[in-house]
């Protein structure tokens, strides 16, 4: 058997107390952390199981997850369905922002599908949150008929053959749109997404045109977007769309979402989002 993996500990505040709902585990023994995994933090007392060395949870995963809560404030959705969820950040991140929600997730990659299962397990959620391992292109990897109200997704932005493909675990297929970039989430989240149902996606920055061709492409409209930039003097880094069946008279494009200050540290508006989403400011 090989070593352990490793646990990470919380790094809070004084004072500072997890918001939101209580993991509920099985059996935290049977769900620990295996050899080159790591089990760490996410939203309140939620924890996520990653390869130390393979992809793990990052900011557009976080600021996705964060737009399409505040997107349907108004009226939490009931069904969600994640596309291509990997090891499952958006998930479980909206699963503990709708506590009330049943969630879906798709993924291809068997490591990560199994590395998602466990971290349901162990955040006691696997009751109303499952993954499916699968290809989201293909319409039988859902039941017939499967309607969601908000659909989330965030695509490899690399095109195949404009990069080099990473050797490490897991991060080629998250890196490189080897099953279709964003003209295949929007061709999915079309076909899933429930009448007056929102599809929330980011993608690179420079994509503001390419994502508007494959909106167009799967018949939606893409309501909001927000630019996100990693620290202020730099360009944006990617952008967050809002996209909806309705027509929409234009795009409305908020402020940049700037997450670091000239100095490095977190910016107020940043600090806001990681509230929202159950993290120490």
């Amino acid at each position: 058997m090989g070593a352990p993996g490793i646990i990470r500990p919380a790094r809070r505040p004084p004072g500072w107390r997890a918001p939101g709902p209580a993991p509920v585990p099985r059996d935290v023994g049977a769900l620990a952390p295996r050899a080159n995994e790591d089990l760490c933090y996410l939203a309140g007392d939620w924890r996520i199981l990653q390869r130390v060395d393979g992809h793990r949870w990052s900011l557009d995963d976080l600021v996705t997850a964060w737009f399409a809560a505040r997107e349907v404030a108004a009226t939490p959705p009931a069904t969600v369905l994640d596309l291509g969820c990997g090891i499952g950040a958006v998930l479980m991140l909206l699963a503990w922002r709708f506590p009330a929600a049943r969630l879906i997730g798709v993924e291809a990659q068997p490591l990560s599908v199994d590395l998602a299962r466990r971290s349901l397990g162990w955040n006691g959620i696997e009751g109303r949150c499952t993954v499916e391992q699968g290809d989201l292109r293909d319409a039988g990897v859902l039941a017939a008929g499967a309607r969601f109200a908000l659909v989330t997704g965030t695509p490899p932005y690399l095109p195949s053959g404009t990069a080099t493909v990473s050797r490490r675990v897991q991060r080629a297929d998250c890196h490189v749109e080897r099953r279709g970039g964003i003209e295949a989430y929007c061709a999915a989240a079309a076909r899933w997404l429930a009448p007056g149902g929102c599809f929330v996606a980011c993608a690179a920055a420079a994509a503001v045109e390419r994502v508007a061709a494959a909106a167009s492409a799967a018949e939606l409209a893409i309501a909001r977007r927000l630019d996100v930039v990693p620290r202020a003097g730099k360009a944006a880094l990617f952008s967050v769309y809002a996209m909806r069946r309705e027509k929409e008279e234009g795009t409305v494009v908020e402020g940049p979402l700037v997450v670091r200050d000239v100095a490095g540290g977190r910016t107020r508006a940043f600090g806001a989002v990681r509230r929202a989403m159950g993290m120490p400011p």
